[in-house]
């Protein structure tokens, strides 16, 4: 969108919820805008404030605004991640293009313009770490992404002028202490901004207590009609279509169940995989549940991601603090008596003679005990794919040093350091959850797989001024009892029976697991087992093999994550020749 009386320009992806409180902020409050919308509202907002009118966005958003009078170019990207933003300079100074920019790694490798498409070796790392890459590294040499928060201006040969952090989270201690009333509103809030839309909205219902939360405050928010969209599978272990039947039924919604078999899923595993933007061992949950909303006629649907990190869901919220308080306490032990603990409980470990080693938490220990307290290194132990010596057993140039810090960038690894720097044991890993696991693994795939079925998915947990009430309520009530998410329930699941929700967490996952054991796992093997693809994915061939191998006889603590994450790799590079 181009606005006449200056010539400046946008080009925006994604939502500004608050563009109706922006439109009364603008100079002498113009009534006709060359549309109705936020796109419109945001580029006359940066026309007049610049970069500042970035403090005042409310969404998930990813857009570049060009400067008619200097010909600049700004980037910036939503303060939570929602929406990516990658980019790459051209390194030829007597090129035909500056600057290259897209919501997608593979809208830029599909623009011809990078003369090489080579594999970065630190996403390879990252992979094998994390089961993806972390920004602003991308699968790409080249190819960077934007953080979240984060901004940058280029000038009109395409060189960096200035990146800079717009957005910070709120430390705890900012403003007065939330009441359990104010967070409720808070949530009414952000369910309420999140629906509107010029048409009709679906919710993700998996049964679980984050999306019952989100359909129950659609519901009150005075939503006339909520409709839900549930996968349900015949693996009952995985199967929650009978509790989100009984959660739809409860709220009063027009439920949709829609059944995965593992047949369907092999007959879409091809288009399944092609939507993911780069390698990810997650996702592909999302991609089905969006084809099933966008097949009933919906193109935009709330989503309940967001919850565990904001409230303690997740099991890190009990076992990190118990590893920090360990470490803290031999801490002052000499440097001898903790190399010693370590060696014990490795040798305890190694005798018992498996084909491949278990790639547990309890197998990380040593590891553990060896980083000492420090929250960011303990979690990206804790979460790793791959203990650190299987990690590199698993790279094809062993000797090689990507320069990663615990799995991350080392840019990233610092910025994570100060936003957990000051806050408490729980909430600094509220803060890596929030990050890492959901901001680039849940949010990056599910903006990928949704927006391949034609689907806008909308994430009302994950929002600032919803952040900002968090941030404002003692330990105490945010995140006790650990893993319960007791205030959530409190004020996101009013008026139901809360026996709906007593019982064991499950995470809404496809029942990868048996399938990789039938016939899934005759794709898989074919792929692993392809010495020439996995060499040319910057992975050991015979290592990958001895893994999968091990995996197919049944080694106790190799779960099915460590073999998805490396088939993910391998095809993704196939398929977007991108090599080493």
């Amino acid at each position: 969108m181009v606005l006449p009386e200056t010539g400046d320009c946008i080009v925006l992806n994604g939502e500004i919820y608050n563009y109706g409180a922006l439109r009364e902020q603008l100079k002498d409050r113009p009534t006709a805008l060359q549309s109705p919308g936020d796109t419109a509202v945001l580029l006359r907002l940066l026309a007049q404030r610049g970069e500042k009118a970035l403090q005042d966005l409310r969404g998930m958003f990813a857009f570049a605004f060009r400067d008619q009078r200097s010909g600049n170019v700004l980037l910036a990207r939503d303060p939570l991640g929602i929406k990516p933003l990658y980019f790459a300079s051209n390194p030829a100074t007597a090129g035909d293009w500056t600057l290259v920019f897209a919501s997608e790694v593979r809208a830029i490798l599909a623009s011809g313009l990078l003369a090489q498409h080579r594999l970065d070796a630190r996403a390879v790392e990252s992979v094998l770490w994390n089961g993806f890459t972390v920004a602003p590294v991308t699968a790409v040499q080249g190819i960077e992404s934007l953080l979240p928060g984060e901004a940058a201006w280029f000038d009109t040969s395409g060189r960096l002028m200035r990146r800079f952090t717009y957005w910070i989270p709120p430390t705890p201690g900012q403003g007065p202490v939330a009441t359990e009333e104010e967070l409720e509103a808070a949530l009414l809030d952000s369910v309420r901004s999140h629906l509107i839309s010029d048409v009709p909205v679906g919710v993700f219902l998996s049964g679980g207590v984050d999306s019952s939360a989100v359909v129950n405050l659609a519901a009150r928010s005075g939503a006339s009609t909520v409709n839900t969209f549930t996968l349900a599978f015949n693996e009952a272990e995985r199967n929650e279509g009978d509790i989100a039947r009984q959660v739809a039924k409860a709220i009063g919604t027009r439920h949709t169940e829609v059944l995965l078999t593992e047949q369907d899923f092999l007959a879409r595993l091809e288009p399944a995989l092609n939507s993911l933007d780069q390698p990810s061992f997650d996702g592909l949950n999302s991609f089905f549940m969006s084809h099933a909303v966008r097949d009933a006629g919906f193109t935009v649907a709330l989503v309940g991601s967001g919850g565990d990190e904001l409230f303690g869901g997740y099991s890190s919220f009990r076992d990190l603090p118990r590893m920090q308080q360990v470490n803290r306490l031999i801490a002052s032990a000499p440097s001898i008596t903790r190399q010693w603990l370590a060696c014990g409980v490795r040798r305890i470990q190694q005798s018992s003679g498996q084909a491949y080693e278990p790639q547990t938490r309890w197998a990380k220990l040593p590891d553990m005990i060896a980083a000492g307290p420090a929250a960011c290194d303990l979690y990206q132990l804790a979460y790793a794919l791959f203990l650190p010596a299987n990690q590199r057993a698993l790279r094809a140039v062993r000797a090689s040093d990507s320069g990663l810090l615990s799995g991350l960038p080392p840019e990233r690894y610092r910025q994570l350091a100060q936003e957990t720097a000051g806050r408490s044991d729980l909430g600094a890993i509220a803060m890596l959850e929030q990050r890492l696991f959901l901001g680039e693994r849940l949010l990056r795939d599910t903006d990928a797989t949704s927006m391949a079925a034609s689907i806008e998915t909308r994430l009302p947990l994950v929002d600032t001024a919803l952040l900002s009430v968090v941030h404002r309520l003692p330990d105490t009530i945010r995140f006790h009892p650990v893993r319960l998410k007791a205030l959530l329930r409190r004020t996101g699941l009013k008026g139901l029976d809360s026996q709906l929700f007593n019982r064991p967490k499950s995470g809404f996952e496809l029942p990868f697991d048996r399938w990789l054991r039938q016939a899934l796992g005759q794709e898989i093997e074919a792929t692993l087992l392809d010495a020439a693809a996995v060499s040319g994915a910057g992975l050991d061939a015979a290592e990958v093999r001895r893994l999968w191998m091990a995996f197919k006889a049944g080694a106790k603590g190799l779960y099915w994550t460590r073999l998805w994450a490396l088939y993910s790799l391998i095809r993704w590079t196939q398929v977007n020749r991108v090599g080493t």
